[in-house]
């Protein structure tokens, strides 16, 4: 027994107060050394500004024009919410696990930290005795990572000091966020900024990616599950570890219970649910007009890269910013553009198959007499492979040992391809084969690009890229430039009307014209284009006629008089963009390559009255708290008079209404026409079937799509089957079915053309109006030169 004399004891009593003393005072110091990096030895802190304005990487959000969310912009998926949007039973699974004690500290929690400290010192489960960071210390090293290089001053540096010295930071940290926020909002910016695993971050977007759901829907069971998983995502990943995460969902409840947010029965009733996921991952692969944002998304960087030039304080960042970008697509209008398009391309697919059943569609034309027969392109798939990400890596590897290389592209792997039909709302399907295979395989697949304009405004309304963007990423609007056939034929016409060489009254016989050698750029020998039959009629048709069935022969006569040179700027002020028209006869039959975006873009001067709108992507771009940072207006521009334009509708109103007209099927099949509404068309369909166009125009909407095989190579070999009317007019017949259908689109609804005031054509005591259809003058000449000037 030690017995302490009364001095002695008052001795250590003294020691004991100056060692708690000079130890209160030395962690004072060591606090204050730590927040001013005293003698730059701890690294800085956060700056106040960063304190008062805490930064987090959000998600740029794309919404259409009424006002639906298309999609993000994000290097992290995260969308932050207010507390009001949260289900409590996520903030009592929130406070039951990770801080039941936040209401009460200031940050940092001197109880929990002692049982933190005492469980691990007798290797009791951290379930039980809790961990000793509070989420306010949670909050603060997510948000600030005080552990990053530029906040590591030397001591950083040294094992173990630097994690003690980190974690005084965030201590630091902890009762500055108490200070200057309320506690929902430092739970909110915890919940905004966690990590769920799967590139999900924040309890928004985990709800969507886990059930589908809005955070305010969770129900008890799923917000102990995404508690749960904030352990550490990827171990408790409810897709790869079932088991496991239920029993971690199952801990949570059990602190639900323990902490009376549950009773125990309510606690054995959900401790026995399975888990139910409706799991759904957002990337840039999936929602609604895929390819559109991906387009848009590269006139928005360039915008982002002028606004940070010219707002020397600006910082804005499209994938951290948290930007809301608002777009002139109609979510309604969208939908029917993809059901349309992918309607009319599985059956087109299908057709497509069946038409080379045993044979590869890769081929070449071939002269047999009179006979045209396709032979197979020798080499075709080596040669699209060269051109591969695939085929380039390995030449990187192996070099110059081709043997090694075609190997590695005819091993068989397991990869996941396209399909129409895929298990589930997913059209694809897992299976085996080489690169070499793949290629083969989607080389037979056909592809689209749909473009659906206002052209009062220029507001894209409908925007489809392709059949499948996950799989082709290639987008056929904007990027792809084919040839469009008779599609090019109304500037051709509208050229030859607007140099006085005809009227909307004049004749042109349908007979051969032969462009000599050297003549208007012809630089190869005599030519004489054909009709797509092959004959010639001899008959005397009005334009309207000869428009509406896409006569060849009328449409050299008339590139004949205007020259190509002059056909070319008319298209250029219409708004074709393209460089690549050649300036030679074999214009009249479109053979320049174009977009489908040009194209709807210069048809849409038809239908405004002469007045060319360029497309409008963008509506207006804010910042994350709304206050707006770019307003977009219409460019426009009187190109051709309004007279002009109505003629040209009057003239393309012939394709539909006109016997043999090649879309007169939009009123026979389709029903377009009926309660007066008028429609002005022009199908295209070029050599050897390679491209099949359509474009169609309504007083308020234009909408074109081109439809054929990614390589010229790849088409069907007879006009049944290949033409413009047949491979794309049926996807805009079922575009416009669905508009007509939709009661919230009446601004679209079914109507005739609206003549300019005062408007009609004198053809020789005959009248055109809006009312009146064409009837030709009696006397007819004869003598094309006379019918032409």
């Amino acid at each position: 027994m030690i017995d302490f004399a009364p001095g002695k004891f008052r001795t250590i009593i003294k020691n004991l107060w100056r060692f708690s003393l000079l130890g209160i005072l030395a962690l004072v110091l060591y606090v204050l050394a730590v927040s001013y990096n005293f003698l730059w030895l701890f690294g800085g802190m956060p700056s106040l500004k960063a304190l008062e304005n805490p930064k987090s990487e959000e998600a740029s959000e794309v919404y259409t024009a009424d006002n639906q969310l298309l999609g993000k912009y994000y290097s992290e998926n995260r969308t932050p919410i207010e507390i009001s949007q949260v289900s409590p039973n996520v903030t009592s699974a929130l406070l039951a696990t990770e801080d039941a004690r936040f209401v009460k500290h200031a940050g940092i929690d001197p109880r929990s930290l002692f049982r933190a400290v005492s469980g691990m010192l007798t290797f009791r489960d951290a379930s039980s005795s809790g961990g000793g960071s509070t989420l306010t210390q949670q909050t603060a090293k997510n948000l600030f990572d005080t552990r990053r290089e530029e906040l590591r001053g030397p001591l950083g540096n040294v094992p173990l000091l630097g994690l003690v010295i980190a974690k005084t930071k965030e201590w630091i940290l902890a009762v500055r966020l108490e200070r200057n926020y309320t506690k929902q909002e430092v739970m909110m910016m915890y919940l905004n900024t966690v990590s769920f695993g799967n590139n999900t971050y924040g309890i928004k977007t985990a709800a969507k990616t886990y059930f589908s759901k809005e955070p305010w829907a969770l129900n008890v069971e799923e917000a102990a599950l995404l508690v749960g998983m904030l352990k550490n995502p990827t171990l408790y990943n409810p897709r790869l570890y079932e088991d496991r995460t239920r029993d971690r969902r199952n801990v949570v409840l059990s602190q639900m219970k323990k902490y009376k947010f549950l009773t125990a029965e309510q606690f054995y009733t959900y401790k026995n649910k399975p888990l139910k996921l409706d799991f759904s991952i957002e990337n840039q692969n999936t929602g609604m007009a895929a390819y559109f944002r991906s387009v848009v998304k590269e006139d928005i960087k360039r915008w982002i890269k002028q606004y940070n030039e010219e707002n020397p304080d600006a910082d804005l960042d499209l994938y951290t910013s948290g930007l809301k970008i608002y777009t002139t697509i109609d979510s309604r209008m969208q939908t029917y553009a993809e059901e349309a398009v992918m309607a009319n391309m599985r059956d087109q697919q299908t057709k497509f198959y069946e038409h080379w059943r045993g044979r590869n569609p890769w081929v070449q034309p071939k002269k047999v007499g009179k006979k045209t027969i396709y032979e197979e392109s020798p080499g075709f798939i080596q040669r699209v492979a060269r051109r591969t990400s695939r085929y380039k890596q390995l030449k990187i590897t192996h070099g110059d040992d081709e043997k090694a290389i075609w190997a590695e592209m005819n091993t068989p792997v397991k990869m996941k391809v396209f399909v129409y039909s895929g298990r589930g709302n997913r059209n694809e399907k897992d299976t085996t084969m080489s690169s070499l295979d793949s290629i083969r395989y989607y080389k037979r697949l056909l592809n689209t690009g749909f473009m659906s304009m206002d052209p009062r405004n220029g507001y894209v309304k409908a925007w489809v890229g392709g059949i499948n963007f996950k799989h082709m990423k290639f987008d056929h609007v904007r990027q792809s430039r084919r040839q469009p056939g008779s599609t090019f034929k109304p500037f051709i016409y509208l050229t030859a009307m607007d140099q006085g060489f005809v009227t909307p009254c004049s004749h042109v016989t349908d007979q051969p014209t032969t462009f000599l050698h050297g003549e208007d750029n012809n630089g190869g020998p005599a030519w004489t284009p054909k009709n797509s039959n092959g004959k010639y009629s001899y008959q005397s048709l009005s334009l309207r006629e000869a428009l509406g069935r896409s006569i060849n022969t009328v449409s050299a006569q008339l590139i004949k008089k205007t020259r190509a040179a002059e056909v070319i700027k008319y298209a250029h002020e219409m708004g074709i963009q393209s460089k690549d028209l050649p300036e030679n006869p074999t214009l009249c039959l479109g053979t320049g390559d174009v977009s489908v975006y040009e194209m709807v873009s210069a048809y849409c001067a038809f239908a405004n009255g002469g007045m060319r709108v360029r497309p409008m992507m963008l509506i207006r771009i804010t910042d994350k708290n709304g206050q707006v940072l770019k307003e977009f207006s219409p460019d426009a521009k009187q190109v051709i008079s309004a007279n002009r334009a109505y003629e040209m509708l009057h003239l393309m109103r012939g394709a539909v209404e006109e016997p043999n007209g090649t879309a007169q099927r939009l009123r026979t099949q389709y029903k377009l026409s009926e309660g007066g509404n008028e429609i002005a068309a022009k199908t295209g369909t070029t050599s050897n079937y390679s491209d099949a166009w359509f474009m169609g125009l309504t007083q308020h909407l234009v909408s074109g799509l081109w439809v054929g095989g990614d390589d010229r190579a790849i088409h069907f070999r007879t006009i049944e089957l290949g033409q413009g009317g047949r491979m794309a007019m049926p996807a805009w017949a079922m575009y416009m079915q669905k508009i007509y259908k939709d009661p919230s689109l009446t601004q679209y609804r079914p109507e005739p053309f609206r003549k300019p005031n005062n408007f009609q054509i004198d053809c020789g005591g005959y009248y055109i109006d809006s009312s009146q259809r064409y009837i030709p003058p009696k006397v007819v000449p004869e003598d094309e030169d006379e019918i032409l000037q």
